[in-house]
């Protein structure tokens, strides 16, 4: 620390100067914070997947159903554990912009396979005694207002009721936390047999099985196996790690990991620039008093770690604001009203800015610093 006034000496010289390169970084690792909370999001719980969990659905398309009858099937190819069906509904809300998950499954079946979603026993009971009832995720139920008795109403999309009727009315009886931030709060949970005994078509069919293998480590080889089960039959199946189906029911929006990485190099190779230039033009302003240091004594290593130190302590100031800052943002919840799954800026995500941070700094201040290094007395004072 006994250097320390001349690195702040160097960074208040041009006060202006600095003020607008910190706001730049500042501004840059808040992006930073609000782009990585976003690629979480459409990741969709992606690294918290079961590692123990197949998700089975048609071969061809996700949209084609299949038979309720392969769950039996399923559970005789050795090494299935358990496995449980469910159903897109796609309901409406409201108004069509209300998006979020709702699916017809088999209560106790869906808990026991997902125990990271944490449901209060007295609850659990309720939803397992009431036909017509619903769960839903802490985030969907808070982002509508909603608390237990109340009596939802969907309009449907597809599945009307063999009455001709469009209105799916739910009375809600729990609510669900997750065991972690990366837990999906925003589903809302009904029964199958309900479901399936109220609409006008497509009765004794599902959309996917979600199977829970004994070892991990073989579940590509189960997959096979249970794929070669129903080879070259009216319903060939396609399973895959519950990841894989997670990534891939992803990228149907697009590759968001691959545009955000995009977005944030470009402003982090702009930000290296500015900062770069802060850099070479207070060294180059302050030929003469570097001159002076190495004069009285200063050695050219001490000089060139100076010079680094002076770079560090600008890019740590303005990107340990800007991930502060994101971070706070950040925790003010999903800014688009409820549409992201999870919406949080990952601890892993904030150890690599603070990584980006301490690069930036020793990149941008590499060549003034070794300019600075090189610097021969004589030749700067001629140039006083």
């Amino acid at each position: 620390m006994r250097y320390w006034p001349l690195i702040w000496g160097g960074l208040k010289r041009k006060r202006l100067r600095t003020a607008f390169t910190l706001l730049s970084i500042l501004i840059a690792f808040v992006l930073y914070g609000y782009l990585s909370a976003i690629n979480k999001a459409f990741e969709l719980g992606v690294e918290v997947a079961g590692e123990d969990r197949l998700v089975l659905r048609h071969k061809v398309s996700f949209s084609i159903p299949l038979p309720l009858s392969y769950a039996e099937r399923i559970k005789a190819v050795p090494g299935v554990v358990d496995t449980v069906h469910a159903n897109w509904f796609a309901g409406i809300y409201q108004e069509p912009k209300n998006f979020f998950p709702q699916l017809a499954v088999e209560p106790d079946a869906y808990l026991r396979l997902y125990p990271e979603f944490l449901l209060p026993e007295d609850q659990k009971q309720a939803w397992l005694a009431n036909r017509s009832s619903v769960i839903a995720g802490r985030a969907i139920a808070e982002r509508f207002g909603w608390k237990i008795g109340d009596r939802i109403p969907l309009q449907a999309t597809v599945w009307r009721k063999k009455d001709g009727s469009s209105t799916w009315e739910f009375e809600l009886v729990g609510i669900y936390d997750g065991a972690n931030p990366e837990t999906d709060t925003t589903q809302f949970l009904f029964h199958y047999d309900y479901f399936d005994e109220a609409r006008a078509f497509g009765n004794g069919t599902v959309d996917w099985y979600i199977i829970r293998v004994n070892d991990p480590p073989r579940a590509a080889e189960i997959a096979q196996q249970i794929d070669a089960e129903f080879a070259n039959s009216p319903y060939e199946t396609k399973t895959s790690t519950e990841k894989a189906f997670v990534q891939g029911f992803a990228e149907q929006i697009g590759n968001i990991g691959a545009i955000i990485g995009g977005i944030l190099a470009a402003v982090f190779f702009t930000i290296l620039l500015v900062t770069g230039n802060t850099m070479m033009q207070s060294v180059r302003e302050r030929t003469a008093e570097l001159a002076v240091l190495k004069t009285v004594g200063f050695s050219s290593r001490l000089v060139l770690a100076l010079v680094l130190a002076e770079s560090l302590a600008l890019t740590a100031l303005g990107g340990g604001l800007g991930l502060l800052l994101g971070w706070l943002v950040i925790l003010r919840g999903d800014p688009t009203g409820g549409f992201l799954p999870i919406f949080f800026f990952p601890p892993k995500d904030m150890l690599i800015g603070a990584g980006y941070v301490a690069a930036l700094g020793l990149v941008a201040g590499l060549l003034p610093a070794v300019q600075a290094m090189k610097l021969r007395v004589v030749d700067a004072l001629r140039r006083v």
